[in-house]
């Protein structure tokens, strides 16, 4: 019986090959994780419906199987029919949780379009798409080094 909070079969594998600097997204429901990924990545679609699961609840749940050493938001725009005047509200989620998750990383954004290329890469091995409707809510995350 697994004791971490993450049960799901395929993002364990998944995980459990994963190494130092490899690149897990969790995707909001508006992501293309069809086309937007990198070429060794793997898709898990978790999108039951609208807002289940969110891409917070997924963050709870790797954080308690993996240690981390980064984590990126996609930077939200300024201009346009989706821009922001402020940070987007689930971001303080995300701090809480890895914080709560005793994980000492800071929240990093990365400019929309460089987010996309930061996830098109050789290392960039699983996409677990949630059903997220927040803007701005993927979070690409880098896997650590265990250390005990």
């Amino acid at each position: 019986m697994l004791r971490s909070k993450l049960i799901h079969p395929k993002i364990l594998e998944v995980l459990a090959r994963a190494g130092h600097h490899a690149k897990v997204l969790i995707a909001d429901g508006n992501y293309p994780a069809s086309s937007a990924r990198g070429p060794h990545a793997e898709v898990v679609s978790l999108n039951l419906m609208p807002g289940v699961p969110l891409v917070n609840q997924v963050l709870e749940a790797v954080l308690s199987a993996v240690p981390i050493e980064a984590a990126n938001t996609m930077g939200y725009e300024t201009t346009g029919p989706y821009a922001l005047t402020e940070d987007p509200p689930v971001w303080a989620d995300y701090k809480k949780t890895i914080a709560a998750a005793g994980v000492g990383v800071a929240l990093e954004p990365i400019e929309k379009w460089s987010f996309y290329k930061a996830v098109s890469t050789e290392d960039h091995v699983l996409t677990i798409q949630t059903a997220d409707q927040q803007r701005f809510a993927n979070l690409l995350l880098t896997v650590g080094v265990r250390m005990d």
